[in-house]
């Protein structure tokens, strides 16, 4: 499958987030491949939205998230888990979608020893633990995602889904926007469903 241009990261956030549903994220490590197929996702615009990290600005922190597209924003949350971000929009815009959850579709025995205890289903359904199952931290924030590297998106097999969106997770701020997205009925999918969702036609990336 071909991998994602940065061309399709080159657009606000919450228009990439629902085509990224389906993608898969290869990661390539001395251990071996593990392969994320892609079920939930979260968008945050910027400047123009007071959830987002880069709300307030550029800081040595976000400063990825105000580069160009198609770039890993990591962060690290409530002093113990790390979580995902690919950087959308064009350069200096600052706007990104959180990784939310995914099923493990290559390389589940190393995702296994990474979430140790967990079932596969529960493997990478939610961005704390998906970032552990695939061995990512720290060390990977600024990873070119449109490179080819050891960490690549690649286009989606298959389109044949509905995507719902709702209300995002986790946020003290601006929560009556329904930037996250899913696919609808997928097992990987956080259980989170504090209002119903509105559901709507799956998109293909561009």
């Amino acid at each position: 499958m071909p991998v994602v241009p940065r061309s399709f990261f080159s657009r606000p956030a919450e228009d990439v987030a629902p085509d990224l549903l389906g993608c898969l994220l290869v990661r390539d490590s001395a251990e071996g491949r593990r392969v994320l197929r892609i079920t939930e996702v979260e968008a945050y615009a910027g400047p123009l939205d007071p959830a987002s990290h880069g709300y307030r600005g550029k800081t040595p922190r976000t400063a990825v998230m105000f580069g160009p597209p198609g770039f890993l924003y990591v962060y690290f949350t409530y002093g113990m888990h790390y979580c995902i971000n690919f950087v959308c929009s064009p350069d200096e815009e600052c706007s990104a979608v959180l990784i939310r959850a995914g099923e493990i579709v290559e390389g589940v025995d190393l995702a296994r020893v990474a979430r140790s205890g967990s079932t596969d289903r529960d493997l990478a359904r939610g961005p704390a633990r998906l970032t552990k199952a695939l061995g990512l931290g720290r060390e990977d924030n600024g990873r070119d995602l449109c490179d080819g590297g050891a960490l690549t998106v690649l286009e989606r097999e298959s389109s044949d889904f509905t995507v719902a969106t709702g209300p995002r997770v986790g946020v003290s701020t601006a929560t009556e926007i329904p930037w996250r997205f899913w696919i609808e009925g997928d097992r990987t999918v956080s259980a989170y469903k504090a209002h119903k969702a509105r559901v709507r036609p799956s998109a293909t990336p561009s």
